[in-house]
């Protein structure tokens, strides 16, 4: 969608915000000249939520805090200007971000949530199991977060 599509639809009392997915932070400060401080901005994109929240985002619909909630330690740290934290938070979850996203959302996910105990093996359709490919990919990554 368009930064002016997006300015258009502000302008509409029960629309107050978006999900901005594109990994463009150029269009974080765009949409906020254009929607106004008021129009909700929210990052859709976990590899690049800190730094889309550091530079005015109001926060992240995020995959990752769905295995690591210090996600939301991420994001208050970001939220709050603390730079530092927010990056030292990031960094670690890095490899997550990228890993979880092997194959469309949210099938890793759901893979790694029952690899680390917290949800029963199986998936409904449309949805398919996680590609054995990936299998040893997520498990790394899950590892090297301390998840299991």
């Amino acid at each position: 969608m368009l930064p002016e599509t997006a300015a258009r639809l502000a302008e509409i009392p029960n629309i107050v915000g978006i999900k901005d997915a594109t990994a463009d932070l150029a269009r974080v400060r765009l949409l906020g000249e254009l929607c106004g401080s008021d129009f909700d901005r929210f990052s859709g994109d976990d590899a690049t939520a800190c730094e889309f929240m550091l530079r005015g985002g109001h926060g992240v619909i995020s995959v990752t805090a769905n295995v690591r909630p210090i996600m939301h330690q991420m994001g208050q740290a970001a939220l709050g200007g603390d730079f530092g934290t927010a990056e030292s938070i990031n960094e670690k979850l890095d490899p997550l971000h990228r890993t979880l996203f092997v194959e469309a959302n949210p099938i890793p996910v759901k893979w790694a949530l029952c690899e680390m105990g917290l949800i029963g093996g199986g998936i409904r359709l449309p949805l398919t199991p996680l590609s054995v490919a990936y299998h040893s990919v997520v498990r790394q990554a899950l590892q090297a977060a301390d998840l299991v």
